[in-house]
């Protein structure tokens, strides 16, 4: 079919990025923690907003994942827009700081409407862009990562919303944007027609998309027999949970750290929102896009391995540096870095082991994975925060990312005949 008789596949990417910026709503939660705290809640209290979001964006996406076909990518991502935007406006109107409201309001409602739209930029990018899955599926989800860094600065530094109406105002301005943004970018968001492919577009010659040439398309019940599917899983968990954890408390635990090597309170506070607001929040949409971008050569076994081993030496040595300006922003930066790989890496890991076809139905039950890694990673961090013992919770999580390499190494492609109990054994 020509390229001239349908929509411009760049169009695709322009709505994913819109979408994606919205989206990224959820990881400028630590931006509100300070003030959360100021007000009376706990460390653990602060996490837990976040965590029930993160479980509701990933059980929510389950949902969508098996809708995308029916439905269609455009509806889907029209009521994220409503359910994301209400969530956050909701949370506005009955007061910022009332604790089971939030829960609700920015946990419940806010992450369901951001898994409903998370799954349709990625599915519908991979259709678009079977030649290069791995530099699209990057590109597509950055604004997730860049959005961070914008809404923390426009919350704080740039545009002082938190100091200017308050966090009741900021949660309803919010809502507003997000829900415009996701609308606009749904336009775009359609699949090819049906044999449709870019000019040029030979899997057999074409290195990027050779897996291709002879891939096997799995249902959610033939992919969750496979041991793969398990091994993917697990890695994914870890390293989630201690990219999560990470943001959680990319703010404070820098704060005390820097506070103890000397630093005044205001320094320390300023010092540790640069590092999760620019550094963390800027690596981790770059992260994206270029681990993504390295996966089209390395193959994604290999990034993905690559990529948790770094992870988890990183956070190792992270209690070292927390308390040095310059080493922190070093930190930050490469768990940014490392923890926006994930998303690229992870959905086209996912096609690629077992089939792009269905991507959009398959990911999501891969991407539980996150949901369980949200409840893990802060809750960890927040209670041996609570406790005094910050540097504790990034050596687990450290641990954890260097057991997730050794998961991804077992992984080998699977065959829809493969005998599961052989695969296990063999290993």
């Amino acid at each position: 079919m020509s390229d001239k008789k349908v929509m411009n596949r760049w169009l695709a990417v322009l709505g994913a990025v819109l979408m994606q910026l919205a989206l990224g709503a959820i990881y400028a939660w630590s931006v509100f923690t300070p003030s959360l705290i100021q007000a009376g809640w706990t460390k653990f209290q602060s996490q837990a907003v976040f965590s029930i979001a993160l479980v509701a964006f990933a059980i929510s996406m389950v949902w969508a994942g098996k809708k995308l076909a029916s439905w269609g990518p455009a509806k889907l991502s029209f009521m994220s827009a409503v359910v994301l935007g209400a969530g956050y406006a909701l949370a506005g109107l009955v007061g910022g700081t009332n604790f089971p409201a939030l829960c609700l309001f920015i946990g419940l409602i806010g992450g369901a409407g951001i898994g409903l739209g998370y799954v349709v930029p990625i599915a519908v990018g991979m259709r678009w862009f079977p030649d290069k899955k791995g530099f699209i599926t990057g590109l597509a989800v950055a604004g997730f990562g860049f959005g961070a860094m914008a809404w923390v600065k426009l919350a704080g530094a740039w545009g002082n919303l938190i100091g200017t109406i308050g966090l009741s105002g900021t949660f309803s301005l919010y809502g507003l944007i997000f829900c415009a943004m996701i609308a606009v970018g749904s336009i775009w968001m359609r699949f090819p027609p049906e044999g449709w492919a870019p000019k040029g577009y030979h899997p057999r010659s074409n290195p990027a998309a050779a897996n291709d040439a002879n891939e096997e398309n799995f249902s959610i019940s033939e992919m969750l027999r496979t041991p793969q599917f398990y091994l993917i899983f697990a890695t994914f968990t870890f390293s989630a949970a201690a990219g999560l954890m990470s943001i959680g408390l990319m703010k404070l635990y820098p704060m005390e750290a820097l506070q103890q090597s000397g630093h005044s309170a205001a320094e320390a506070s300023a010092i540790a929102g640069t590092a999760m607001a620019v550094f963390f929040s800027l690596a981790n949409g770059l992260g994206r896009i270029i681990w993504g971008s390295l996966s089209d050569r390395l193959g994604r076994k290999n990034s993905i391995l690559l990529m948790t081993a770094i992870q988890g030496l990183t956070l190792l040595m992270f209690t070292a540096m927390a308390g040095n300006q310059l080493l922190l922003y070093v930190g930050a930066t490469i768990i940014g870095f490392n923890f926006g790989g994930n998303f690229a890496l992870f959905p086209t890991i996912t096609a690629d082991t077992f089939g792009t076809k269905n991507v959009g139905q398959n990911y999501p039950y891969i991407f539980l994975a996150y949901g369980m890694g949200g409840v893990f990673g802060p809750m960890l961090g927040g209670q041996l925060g609570d406790l005094g013992n910050f540097p504790l919770a990034f050596t687990i999580c450290g641990i954890s990312c260097l057991l997730s390499s050794i998961a991804i190494y077992m992984v080998r492609k699977p065959t829809k005949d493969q005998d599961i109990d052989a695969e296990f054994a063999e290993r």
